[in-house]
């Protein structure tokens, strides 16, 4: 018989009241890992960067510096999470992963804000990947593990809740301190951020499944006394994981649809902020581009919950058509874009485009897996998600490389594939099975 364990003692564990603090206090790191990443890569590396190389290759050095962090949270963040799943240590079994990625976060970011060359920048970069997904690896089982099924819908979205915070504050704060000159107190601020969420969690978060987890969902909720095999090496290593990609056409098409419009996305939003310092002149391209997240982001917060709602109702499909269409449009309207106004309207239509998108697309991705093995295949669904951030790395190559050509061509070609990226995606999701809106055709016909 499985016997469910406490996950801070290994004892056999009875479950603890849940509160209405507890739709929080699993999620408060979610709010710093926004801030952090939010500020990094839109706003603080696309102003590092020309620093420290020529200006005819600040495309390419960012696009490689991206391209490598991601690469490493492919392999690190599933890894770190697995390692978590299996090992109970004296002071619970996230935790010390937890507050140890955070601290070498703190080493790894003072570094990034001294390096004096590109090299010294990139190995601090990669390092910070490291020990950021580190963190994040194991943080990330706290919702499945800890809260009972009936609640993981609320206290998902206060997670996605803070991350949109984060976007908004981050555009406010960093970009008005970069804007200023201000490199270093924005690194400075991210160090805050990330320490006091974590000691937050560290002290808020008690490593016990809460009333209702223990015995409704107890794959979830607890840590079982048999060690779990990680989900992907159920099958040995390339062999699992390409059965995982190719379990069926539907998701191996839903998989490749999210890629190539998360790539679209990507490639506008690495790259905006040399768009606004080379083809507009704009005077404070960082905080024009904080000014530019922040409207993504009420953009975001506006859409994702109606979106994710319509969809259980009228299908996946025609919402991730219509996500895909109005970021192909806010691409395409920023190619003909002469003022930063323009761009703030663009930025409005792809932060609907978005916030469209992860709602119902993520939704869609779990009507296409087996229930029992969720873990396994979301698991999975990373390849496209850090992926498109990888691939968007070229985006950089192809700046620079058009750039010499012709004065500011680079932009145009950029944004022109971001369009590509996010038609092909579209008409790729149009061939998806939608089992919803099956349902409910068969609802109407029923009555």
């Amino acid at each position: 018989m499985t016997t469910i364990v406490d996950l801070e003692t290994g004892a056999p564990s009875t479950g603890h009241p849940f509160r209405a603090w507890d739709y929080i206090s699993p999620n408060i790191y979610w709010f710093a890992l926004s801030f952090l990443w939010n500020s990094m890569g839109p706003i603080l590396l696309p102003t590092l960067v020309p620093l420290l190389v020529p200006e005819s290759q600040k495309g390419s050095a960012l696009g490689l510096l991206s391209a490598l962090g991601l690469v490493i949270a492919i392999v690190v963040q599933p890894a770190a999470g697995a390692w978590s799943d299996s090992h109970v240590t004296r002071w619970g079994r996230r935790r010390p992963y937890i507050v140890g990625g955070t601290m070498l976060d703190v080493v790894f970011l003072l570094a990034m804000a001294f390096a004096p060359s590109y090299l010294m920048l990139l190995v601090a970069y990669l390092l910070l990947q490291f020990s950021s997904n580190i963190a994040h690896g194991a943080y990330q089982g706290y919702i499945p593990e800890l809260v009972p099924e009936a609640r993981r819908g609320a206290v998902s979205g206060m997670a996605r809740l803070l991350e949109i915070i984060g976007i908004i504050i981050t555009s406010l704060a960093a970009g008005e301190l970069v804007g200023r000159g201000q490199i270093l107190e924005a690194f400075i601020a991210i160090i805050f951020c990330l320490l006091f969420s974590m000691i937050l969690t560290a002290i808020f978060v008690n490593e016990r499944p809460f009333d209702g987890a223990v015995g409704t969902d107890q794959r979830a909720a607890a840590h079982r006394t048999e060690t779990p095999a990680h989900p992907l090496t159920e099958e040995a290593g390339l062999s699992g994981l390409l059965r995982a990609v190719f379990c069926s056409r539907d998701f191996t098409l839903w998989l490749i649809s999210r890629l190539l419009i998360l790539l679209g996305g990507n490639l506008v939003r690495n790259y905006v902020l040399y768009f606004l310092s080379d083809v507009l002149g704009v005077e404070n391209p960082a905080a024009s581009v904080g000014t530019l997240l922040a409207v993504i982001a009420v953009a975001i917060a506006v859409v994702v919950y109606p979106s994710g709602a319509l969809s259980d109702r009228w299908g996946r499909k025609s919402l991730t058509v219509l996500s895909g269409l109005l970021g192909a449009l806010g691409a395409l309207l920023l190619i003909a874009a002469t003022n930063l106004t323009l761009v703030l309207v663009d930025g409005g239509l792809i932060g609907i485009s978005l916030g469209i998108f992860l709602s119902v697309s993520w939704a869609w991705g779990t009507d296409l897996i087996p229930a029992e093995e969720g873990g396994r295949y979301l698991g999975v669904s990373n390849i496209a998600t850090a992926g498109s951030g990888v691939l968007a790395g070229i985006g950089g190559f192809m700046l620079d490389y058009f750039n010499a050509r012709s004065h500011n061509l680079g932009y145009t070609a950029l944004f022109l594939s971001a369009v590509i990226c996010y038609l092909l995606g579209t008409a790729i999701a149009i061939g998806v099975r939608d089992s919803k809106k099956r349902e409910r055709a068969e609802s109407i016909a029923g009555t």
